[in-house]
């Protein structure tokens, strides 16, 4: 995802804190923009030459940053002190703002005063904003007058004043605003300046840039896409006049040339207007087809796009910015929108976007993005019988977005993973080929004579390729036969070597989390047998221990916590080991193995039990001598069952804990009930009698595991409600970048 752009598409200079990067034109020639130019509200330019600060003043804030410092004023001093220099900053505002020492003492002023100082100072810059914000100093200034702004907008009697402050701003910054929005500085203040008149915290990720790794997550499907309109304002109001003013602004710059949608930093601001726009599909409607260069008099309901401009816009999505900028565009455009970008853009050109080192971006997205099964078929037409092409090629993200789709709009799901299988392991030779070269995927690759293609011993696992095979593995388990035939075959010593890094543990998890039967599960996990204590120690080994643990029977549930209690005091040092040590119950097996072993079985016969009512067909049959893990089968709870899992092992503990201080030996008092400790005391009885019922008839059952198993049974009627209570919620998963 952190593509750079080619040295000859760059197009800015150096010093871009200075000046700003010009764009391409449709035809690929550089197109300069216009000079340097900072109006006043009124049209008047004015030029600016950086004045000293005078000594005296200097000295002033130098005084109240070490009084600051030294917190040597109250908090009712410190703001009386902010609101008078905020008023020795009088004709001095620019700079003050730009000078390197005393813009960090001016930050803290503008966090510690009233509103009214604050509104003041801000209408007091409005004259020299654009060359503030533009400025590496003074956008830092003017970002945290804006986050102030912010702030106080809790209180509705300020509402009027910061409304006036920021119309004063925004009207100066419109005047100049191709010039601020490609600074990189200017960039980061005009989208908070977007965020402020949305109503929207400043530091809120979903409207700003997401990171690459947070982005391939949702595209991966392992953490779930924000709904669109989800993310409602979260501060008091907003001024969304001012929001519409400023968006209209930057349509009339973008629909004269192709500048801002082609220069890195006013791309930025492009992609925040654009995210907050989400929800309001009327204004998308409108802002989405301009950027793409459509005539605005000719798009009129159910045409949005010019079919003539196709073309000219497939070339610009071979550009660094405009690429960023289209990925966001296809994650919130409205659904008709999307759908028309489809058949007029990206069709029967694929193949030839996903080829390309900017462009394969926007092809992930629009396969991450895509809506039905319809357009999913139309997409596996036209790449499916390429995955081999573009693994080749380096283009694996293409490969792992369409695998992760196919698999979340159930759209040739046998063929995608057979395509896959057959572009790293060619018919005729064994399937156990396949997960190792994945793992490895640009070394297979890279090799000249891939039939003698070995295991790579001591280099890190292919971040896409772990990526892909996490997918692969939750497909259904009749589709991936081949992978888990490849996996279970490793070498112990491969599987070791696998369960060490970081994104061949994940591939592991997979595995033990799929619908792949118990018997094969345990034949992986025991290949860790001796070195389980090993991996604990790990940073990431403690969740690969855990789906061990969680897929294994009794027997070797008890070597991976005998292994690891050899290691106890070490593993209780590092920052997993405690969970860990918590999670398999280590101090219970070393105190009462016996009665560790009893509150083991008592939770396998929960899990049964819970899955015989509530689990398909297919998975009651891996329910035999397996305490479960998450399948990719059932898919109708798929979010709950981590918290069913949970719920059955927290009742299970506090029942075991109870019992084992009763020891069984406690008489019931036949006091009446008036308070907890009674309600236990008649709960014991109840026991009591009936183990003795029990034991009358001649049953030679250990008493304390019958009790565990009939508090079991009670606690799978129990979670049968709790499952229902916990649909609505999101199942965490962890992934990696």
């Amino acid at each position: 995802m952190n593509r750079k752009a080619k040295k000859e598409n760059v197009g800015f200079d150096r010093d871009n804190s200075k000046s700003t990067a010009s764009g391409r034109g449709y035809d690929g020639t550089l197109k300069g923009r216009k000079t340097l130019k900072y109006e006043d509200a009124s049209g008047a330019q004015t030029s600016f030459i950086r004045k000293l600060v005078d000594a005296e003043t200097a000295k002033y804030f130098s005084e109240i940053a070490n009084l600051f410092e030294s917190n040597g004023a109250d908090l009712e001093e410190r703001s009386v002190i902010c609101g008078n220099a905020i008023e020795e900053t009088r004709g001095k505002e620019y700079e003050l703002a730009t000078d390197y020492i005393i813009s960090h003492t001016l930050q803290s002023l503008l966090e510690g005063c009233d509103v009214d100082y604050l509104c003041d100072f801000v209408q007091r810059c409005a004259k020299d904003f654009p060359s503030i914000s533009m400025d590496s100093s003074g956008s830092h200034v003017v970002e945290t007058a804006i986050k102030s702004l912010s702030a106080h907008l809790q209180n509705e009697e300020s509402h009027h004043a910061i409304e006036e402050a920021l119309t004063t701003i925004c009207k100066v910054i419109a005047a100049n605003l191709v010039d601020v929005m490609c600074n990189c500085y200017g960039s980061h203040v005009i989208r908070s300046l977007l965020c402020l008149c949305k109503g929207v915290q400043l530091d809120n990720s979903q409207y700003n840039v997401k990171k690459s790794s947070t982005v391939l997550a949702e595209r991966l499907n392992f953490k779930a896409m924000p709904l669109k309109g989800d993310a409602a304002t979260n501060l008091p109001g907003g001024f969304p006049d001012l929001l519409k003013f400023l968006i209209s602004e930057m349509l009339k710059y973008a629909k004269e040339d192709n500048t801002l949608i082609v220069d890195q930093y006013s791309s930025l601001v492009l992609q925040t207007a654009s995210k907050l726009l989400v929800g309001n599909d009327e204004e998308l409607l409108h802002l989405i087809p301009v950027l793409l260069g459509c005539n605005e008099e000719n798009i009129v309901e159910g045409n949005y796009i010019e079919t003539t401009i196709a073309r000219e816009v497939v070339k610009l999505l071979k550009e660094n910015a405009f690429s960023h900028l289209m990925e966001v565009i296809l994650e919130v455009a409205p659904e008709v929108l999307y759908t028309e970008m489809f058949r007029k853009i990206f069709r029967n050109s694929l193949f030839e976007l996903s080829s390309h080192h900017c462009g394969n971006f926007v092809i992930q997205a629009l396969i991450s993005y895509s809506k039905n099964q319809e357009q999913m078929e139309l997409i596996w037409e036209e790449l499916g019988p390429k995955i081999k092409d573009l693994l080749e090629m380096r283009m694996s993200g293409v490969v792992a977005a369409l695998i992760a789709s196919s698999e979340r709009l159930h759209v040739q799901e046998h063929k995608s993973c057979q395509a896959l299988a057959a572009a790293v392991c060619p018919v005729g030779e064994s399937p156990k080929h396949i997960v190792p070269r994945l793992l490895f995927l640009d070394s297979y690759f890279s090799c000249a004579d891939k039939s003698n293609w070995n295991w790579v011993t001591g280099v890190k696992m292919h971040v896409m390729g772990s990526l892909i095979l996490q997918s692969i593995f939750r497909f259904r388990s009749e589709y991936i036969q081949p992978y888990i035939i490849s996996i279970t075959t490793m070498e112990a010593e491969h599987v070791l070597e696998a369960a060490k890094d970081t994104g061949g543990a994940r591939v592991i998890e997979a595995f033990l989390s799929s619908g792949a039967s118990a018997k094969q599960k345990r034949r992986l996990v025991m290949k860790l047998k001796e070195h389980f204590g090993e991996l604990s120690l790990h940073s990431s080994g403690s969740f690969t221990i855990e789906k061990c643990f969680t897929a294994s029977n009794l027997s070797l549930r008890e070597a991976i916590v005998s292994e690891l209690l050899a290691l106890r005091s070490e593993l209780s040092r590092t920052k997993q080991g405690p969970y860990l040590l918590r999670r398999l119950d280590l101090e219970g097996f070393a105190v009462r193995p016996d009665q560790w072993r009893s509150k083991q079985s008592s939770k396998q016969s929960a899990y049964n039990e819970f899955y015989a009512a509530f689990g398909s067909g297919d998975t009651k049959s891996n329910t035999n001598n397996l305490f479960l893990a998450d399948t990719s089968k059932n898919k109708s709870h798929p979010e709950n069952l981590k918290e069913v899992r949970k719920e059955i092992d927290h009742r299970l503990s506090s029942t075991a804990s109870f019992l084992s201080t009763s020891d069984f030996k406690r008489k019931p008092k036949k006091s009446v009930l008036k308070n907890e400790k009674h309600a236990k005391i008649a709960a014991d009885d109840d026991v009591s009698n009936r183990k003795k019922k029990k034991l009358s008839k001649g049953g030679s059952e250990n008493a304390e595991a019958a009790e565990n198993k009939t508090e079991s049974k009670n606690t799978n009627q129990e979670l049968q409600a709790s499952c229902h209570q916990n649909n609505e919620e999101t199942k965490e998963k962890r992934w990696f970048l």
